[in-house]
């Protein structure tokens, strides 16, 4: 028996339709706040990338939900999710190597976590999209200062050891 293409398609009730919509809003907020944390610390990737990734993250998943897929294909569709955008967060990182350095880990890092948190916002567990923001943000500005002071001092003791007797 071959399998039949269904082209029909459901047009949703003004509830479906608030539900939807609230869910991919709350993603954007999602995004909104991560992104301008990033923007007002000058960093590469901002708003418009951070609400891009959340709403994308979300829409992928609610279209998912809305098609009634399986738990095991929806589980797909999120784990191939969180692949790609792990891919997008790997273009973030730059080494540079003349300087022996690594950026963009963060930011890498920030994109990540709003996709996370916007899957959730997808799949309608606003309070742990809610909670995973909260906790992103404590770790993206109140935990700045800390890695600063813990890094100015890991790179002057850096400067301060001798090369290895390496040839």
């Amino acid at each position: 028996m071959t399998p039949t293409l269904d082209l029909s398609f459901s047009i949703p009730t003004a509830l479906d339709f608030g539900r939807i919509a609230g869910r991919m809003i709350c993603a954007l907020v999602i995004g909104a706040a991560v992104g301008m944390q990033r923007e007002l610390t000058h960093k590469p990737a901002g708003i418009r990338t951070h609400m891009l990734v959340a709403l994308g993250s979300s829409f992928v998943v609610v279209a998912a939900v809305e098609a009634h897929m399986s738990p095991s294909d929806l589980s797909r569709v999120i784990q191939g999710l969180v692949t790609g955008i792990g891919f997008l967060g790997g273009g973030a990182i730059l080494k540079l190597t003349a300087e022996h350095e690594i950026h963009g880990l963060t930011t890498a890092a920030s994109i990540w976590m709003t996709a996370a948190a916007s899957i959730a916002a997808g799949l309608g567990e606003v309070v742990t999209a809610a909670l995973g923001l909260a906790l992103g943000i404590v770790v993206l500005a109140l935990l700045a200062g800390i890695e600063t002071r813990l890094g100015t001092r890991a790179s002057s003791d850096a400067a301060d050891r001798r090369p290895t007797g390496k040839a």
